[in-house]
């Protein structure tokens, strides 16, 4: 019971003990804030209100008057970068470094700094010399991302792929997808040389890194097709279904290509259309559609767009639905149906994008990096009206 009683005693003296402290702490924080200049505060309250001309004024007077204060000098030349003006970026932190007294963990940082106005003022050489200075220290995680950025713009697939590796390897997470790909731009490079055996061996690669790529797999049929070997090639093209089926869009017009080659359209056509069965897709039944005409199965190819457009009702396929009314209708119909197939054809083509998952950005053509976000494979195969009505 004393216990008790003395516990109770001792609660009035802790917390008087308490306010005391948090009065000095109080006190101390004033007496800080005091010190700090005017200019401090209203370079602040513009910064919080994204009013960076008049933020950059604010510190500006500050560091004039205090050139001492690093950190506002710091907060100087990212203002500067951000708003584009990457010049005076780069003079104030050339400026912190020249400094002799500097640490050193800001010395680094303003390194670090420094390259990103590099980058951001397309100094890539500069960029890199000055991210390949921080390797070995604190900020070589931020550097070495800095160096595959670089190395991607200027296109240097194996120094990418070196600089990807390091990543991975330093534990900031899988690269494997990306490297991948780099093996494919390689491959793609030494395709165009027709250097199909370098083109192979960097597909082989790109295989061994990711499984699960598309891209490899149909470059591969594009250097076998070159070689004229068109079975080889279809090989490799159907191995797209067991990757991702709704991709076999990408290859249906090369699968048709090599058919063709070997005189087997039909079995083409016949696999184009178990293909459609699994994926619906426009531009696969596009391939399929002309297929069949081209074999003169012309009641096979009108009833696949109308299996197709009851299945995914989309302006595109009533585009190509329109198609078929129009051999079908009589002469003194097809004026009509023409003005009706040139509306909806005008509408369709806006919807005929593609999209990236990642940013968004749209485009008529198939991107396997987005101009947009820079992002590898963030691109569906199939166009977004499709995408809307299957969601």
């Amino acid at each position: 019971m004393d216990f008790e009683v003395w516990w109770l005693l001792g609660i009035p003296l802790f917390f008087s003990l308490g306010w005391i402290a948090a009065r000095v702490d109080i006190r101390q924080l004033i007496s800080d804030t005091r010190t700090l200049p005017r200019g401090y505060f209203k370079g602040l309250n513009f910064l919080l209100n994204d009013q960076d001309d008049k933020a950059i004024d604010a510190f500006i007077e500050i560091v004039q008057l205090d050139p001492e204060a690093i950190e506002l000098h710091f907060a100087l030349g990212n203002l500067f970068r951000r708003r584009g003006e990457t010049e005076r970026a780069i003079r104030v932190h050339q400026s912190l470094l020249a400094r002799p007294d500097l640490p050193d963990d800001q010395k680094v940082q303003a390194q670090y700094e420094l390259g990103q106005d590099f980058f951001k003022a397309g100094l890539l050489d500069r960029a890199e010399e000055a991210f390949q200075q921080l390797i070995g220290g604190i900020y070589e995680p931020q550097a070495r991302k800095s160096l595959l950025e670089i190395y991607q713009r200027e296109k240097e697939w194996a120094r990418a792929i070196e600089a990807a590796g390091s990543l991975q390897e330093s534990g900031a997470g899988s690269r494997q997808k990306e490297i991948a790909q780099f093996y494919c731009e390689l491959a793609q490079d030494e395709l165009v040389q027709n250097r199909f055996d370098h083109a192979l061996e960097m597909l082989e690669k790109a295989i061994a890194t990711d499984r699960s790529n598309v891209r490899a797999s149909i470059l591969t049929g594009d250097v076998f097709l070159k070689q004229g070997h068109p079975e080889k090639a279809i090989n490799a093209w159907v191995k797209v279904e067991q990757q991702s089926v709704p991709h076999v869009a990408l290859v249906a017009q090369r699968l048709m290509d090599a058919y063709r080659q070997l005189g087997k359209l039909k079995e083409g056509l016949d696999l184009l259309k178990s293909f459609l069965e699994q994926a619906p897709s426009v531009d696969l039944l596009e391939v399929a559609y002309k297929a069949a005409l081209e074999l003169g199965l012309t009641q096979e190819a009108n009833q696949m767009v109308k299996d197709e457009l009851k299945r995914t009702p989309t302006l595109l396929g009533l585009d190509k639905l329109l198609d078929v009314r129009m051999m079908e209708a009589p002469a003194e119909l097809r004026p009509e149906l023409g003005v009706v197939k040139n509306l909806v054809s005008g509408y369709a083509h806006k919807f005929a994008r593609y999209q990236c998952a990642h940013c968004g950005f749209k485009a008529r053509q198939y991107y396997w990096h987005c101009p947009g976000c820079n992002g590898w494979d963030t691109y569906s195969p199939r166009r977004t009206e499709e995408l809307s009505v299957m969601n």
